[in-house]
């Protein structure tokens, strides 16, 4: 299977606003920034509809296992260093012992995102604010094509 960038990115465009939900994922409804990425890549075609395994808010704060990365490897593969952002990449940010906080790139360094702090899913700037020295590194879901 194949998606377009553009249906990834407006697929993730319209979950702008959901309210944030730990562990929920129904658009206009609840989400947290896991469950919005599988939400979005599910709904393109990518990814089959993963059911996680029952995870506390802040398990990143006291488990060294990167768990987040461990699920998201089984569909998408790092960006080697260097390589250029693209819409509809995953952007990967250090919460805790490791990168815990997922978010779609919509046109480098602006990405959409479930973010707790906020309270719904936003569109933010990856190099600022926040989120600033937090990056962690990019994802590309296997059949996001151009």
């Amino acid at each position: 299977m194949t998606a377009s960038r553009t249906d990834v990115v407006v697929e993730a465009m319209e979950w702008i606003g959901t309210p944030f939900h730990h562990a929920a994922r129904l658009k206009g409804v609840g989400v947290d920034c896991a469950n919005l990425l599988i939400g979005v890549f599910t709904a393109v075609g990518l990814v089959p509809d993963v059911t996680l395994d029952h995870y506390p808010p802040d398990w990143h704060m006291h488990r060294d296992e990167a768990r987040f990365l461990a699920i998201l490897r089984q569909y998408a593969d790092p960006l080697p260093e260097g390589s250029p952002i693209e819409p509809g990449d995953i952007a990967m940010f250090t919460y805790g012992r490791h990168a815990a906080h997922g978010a779609i790139v919509v046109g480098w360094p602006v990405v959409c995102h479930a973010w707790s702090d906020v309270g719904r899913v936003v569109l933010t700037e990856a190099d600022t604010g926040p989120l600033a020295g937090r990056f962690a590194g990019c994802y590309r879901v296997r059949g996001v094509v151009s």
